[in-house]
């Protein structure tokens, strides 16, 4: 069923305009940051409905993993319409670039890794912070592979910035293993038991050129 918001020629033409000119859109329809992670599972930037027709058509997706979470404006309804027409599931699970992930949307994470349908694809507006920081808990919780090394994946070739308020993200797994080093300890027993999201969010600092680069001219959200 079309969203509501894609009724008429009208909103669809506004969609499509807000998805190019607001979100960025040209700059994806040349460079969408598509990885393969393994296991089924790719990263990606916000994808436009000709690229998820293609990487339906290509890979068989059967899932979108949406990491930007629900929005009234161009790409989402566009993504929703496109992926009802294919019969793609589309789940919804909000992170944030800029913030460690949450207990509560770790275990999110680690549920739906679980139970959707593969190949999967998920995304954020970029493809650089959240579906970095996503991709890393993909590849332990659900590939289990070392911590040290799911940190890959938030690297600059993606576009992620350590040093940047983006850098939160690489802040959060190295004190995992800062502290499994003194005292072992695995992942998600860290998180349940000794992980503290306000804290950490005191404790990291960012230095102030990087942060002005992201925040200002990249206009990550």
């Amino acid at each position: 069923m079309r969203p509501p918001a894609l009724k008429s020629r009208g909103r669809r033409l506004k969609a499509w305009l807000n998805m190019h000119l607001v979100d960025h859109g040209f700059i994806r329809s040349i460079y969408n940051n598509f990885y393969h992670l393994g296991g089924g599972m790719y990263r990606s930037s916000q994808p436009s409905p000709t690229q998820i027709r293609r990487y339906h058509r290509r890979f068989g997706l059967r899932t979108i993993l949406n990491l930007r979470g629900e929005s009234p404006y161009g790409s989402y309804p566009l993504e929703q319409d496109v992926c009802a027409e294919l019969g793609i599931q589309l789940v919804d699970l909000t992170l944030f670039s800029r913030a460690p992930p949450s207990r509560a949307r770790i275990h999110a994470l680690k549920d739906a890794f679980a139970r959707i349908e593969y190949p999967a694809l998920m995304h954020c507006k970029s493809g650089a912070d959240r579906a970095g920081m996503a991709a890393a808990l993909y590849r332990i919780l659900h590939l289990g592979h070392p911590v040290g090394e799911a940190m890959e994946e938030l690297h600059w070739k993606y576009g992620h910035f350590r040093q940047a308020a983006t850098g939160v993200q690489d802040f959060f797994l190295a004190s995992y293993l800062a502290h499994a080093e003194k005292t072992p300890i695995g992942f998600l027993e860290w998180v349940d038991t000794v992980y503290d999201e306000r804290a950490m969010k005191k404790q990291f600092r960012t230095s102030g050129w990087s942060s002005l680069i992201v925040d200002k001219v990249l206009h990550r959200e």
